[in-house]
């Protein structure tokens, strides 16, 4: 199961008290104070894992406590600080306090920790109070709380290519044909409920990752139909291809309502438009892209996910987009 929207609650661990206690020995009278400071809470983390691909795991277990620290003890001996809490997200999260609505960070990078709740200080024994007037000070501090905090976590895929269009338009098949991704394919609308991954080998040179994701309606920045539930997963991505069946009737109306859509969502969006792909031309061979290219303004190219007609060309296009300095 996809999931990329979850809230969990976190709890850093307490601090420790300082101590109250005396130098007792043999053959010393009056010794002085010796209370040792409390240690500080753990902290808690969160860590990007490359490894890790959604926020299931969140959904069974919403609630995260670090260790608290141990008491300051006597002959000046301080409280072990608590352990911190290291947990794991998928890169592409973004991390947001619930209560405050503050933006804590974008975790992106294998590795990258984010700290989003801090230990409890360790409060000081009575040897810290001694000074000139007060030789034998009783005072000592207790340790303070850690930080509580709900957070909410949004995963935004991080991908090279996202595929756009209607529901229906060749989406998943396109994926399923150029990379090992094996999303679910069936001719009815929405058959793709979540958003899907796939490596594209390129030649001997590399490889990029594209993000097939459910399809576009009109109306889907305002939340309709599957909405902002997508949207968010081609923020992130570089290069942007449109997918339009060549079989529907008005092409160039389709081709103006996806691109409305991504342009009130975000408009930065439109720029990563590289290409617009009609599909399915195995279905409609005499079909010409010349009629409608005055209407388009991304150049249009042809492909049939079914027989493999444009697809080495295409991927040599990607790569070009992903990579001029190479070409």
């Amino acid at each position: 199961m996809f999931i990329d929207k979850v809230k969990i609650n976190l709890l850093a661990g307490h601090g420790g008290s300082g101590c109250v206690s005396f130098r007792r020995e043999k053959h010393v009278a009056k010794g002085g104070p010796n209370g040792g400071d409390g240690g500080n809470g753990g902290d808690i983390f969160l860590v990007g894992e490359t490894n890790v691909y959604t926020l299931l795991d969140f959904q069974y277990r919403p609630r995260y406590k670090s260790e608290r620290a141990e008491h300051g003890k006597g002959a000046n001996k301080h409280g072990k600080n608590g352990k911190p809490l290291f947990i794991q997200v998928p890169l592409g999260t973004v991390v947001r306090d619930v209560d405050t609505e503050e933006f804590l960070g974008d975790i992106v990078e294998q590795g990258q920790q984010l700290l989003v709740a801090k230990g409890g200080r360790g409060g000081r024994g009575n040897a810290r109070f001694k000074n000139s007037t007060n030789q034998a000070p009783r005072e000592w501090e207790p340790g303070e709380y850690g930080e509580e905090k709900t957070l909410a976590l949004e995963l935004k895929l991080i991908a090279d290519v996202g595929l756009v269009g209607f529901p229906n338009a060749g989406k998943s098949t396109l994926i399923a044909r150029i990379s090992a991704a094996r999303p679910k394919i069936a001719d009815y609308p929405f058959t793709t409920l979540q958003p899907n991954l796939g490596i594209v080998k390129y030649k001997d040179r590399g490889a990029f990752v594209v993000a097939d994701i459910p399809g576009i309606i009109e109306g889907a920045h305002h939340g309709k139909g599957l909405g902002h539930e997508f949207l968010r997963h081609i923020e992130r991505t570089k290069v942007l291809l449109v997918l339009i069946d060549c079989s529907v009737e008005n092409i160039e109306e389709q081709y103006a309502v996806l691109r409305n859509e991504l342009e009130k969502y975000n408009s930065e969006l439109i720029e990563r438009i590289s290409l617009v792909l009609l599909t399915k031309t195995d279905l409609n061979i005499d079909f010409e892209t010349k009629n409608i290219q005055s209407s388009v303004d991304k150049p249009i190219r042809r492909i049939s996910s079914v027989t493999g007609q444009g697809l080495e060309e295409l991927k040599d296009l990607i790569w070009q987009e992903l990579h001029p300095t190479q070409n």
